[in-house]
């Protein structure tokens, strides 16, 4: 399978594990030995200046922290857009990556957006092949402005839409099939 860096894992409506219900995930990372990613769609009600003052100049005040994940959920990652891609420490794609964050107030210079995610998502190696098999996930080239939505609640509703087709039924599912 070609990498799937940069691209969108949405949740299918059957993907009831409750870390990744109706999630939007971007790939950051996908190889043979697996895959990582951060999911855009879920903050915190914990403010950045709370839980990691060290970052709060990174981003708007009262700016929450970001679950990026199920996995080290005490690691703080910062994802930005780069004005120059190459002053990433890490570049993903297009704009975006990681800054190094020896110095956070530098980071302001070099990006033009910036989010705090607590935690991220991972795959071991052929895991994230079987559950798209199993079509636990929709696939979307991911826009830049997806990772910072001001509308984490309908983020999964607006990617899906985007994607057109059928997906613009699925996006119009309810959270609970039962008030339908």
């Amino acid at each position: 399978m070609d990498s799937l860096e940069g691209r969108l894992l949405i949740a299918s409506p059957s993907l009831l594990d409750p870390n990744f219900r109706r999630t939007v995930v971007l790939v950051t990372e996908h190889s043979d030995e697996g895959a990582a990613g951060l999911v855009l769609n879920r903050p915190s009600t914990a403010a950045v200046s709370d839980l990691v003052p060290e970052l709060e100049p990174l981003v708007a005040y009262e700016e929450p922290v970001w679950f990026g994940g199920p996995v080290q959920p005490n690691a703080v990652l910062v994802l930005g857009e780069f004005v120059d891609p190459r002053d990433a420490a890490v570049q993903l794609f297009g704009s975006l990556g990681f800054p190094a964050l020896d110095e956070p107030e530098a980071v302001v210079g070099v990006t033009t957006r910036r989010r705090v995610f607590a935690g991220y998502a991972g795959w071991d190696a052929g895991q994230l092949e079987h559950e798209l098999g199993r079509e636990d996930w929709i696939l979307e080239p991911a826009d830049p402005d997806d990772a910072f939505t001001e509308e984490p609640d309908e983020l999964w509703s607006a990617v899906l839409r985007r994607k057109g087709g059928i997906y613009e039924l699925v996006a119009r599912i309810p959270e609970d099939p039962s008030v339908n």
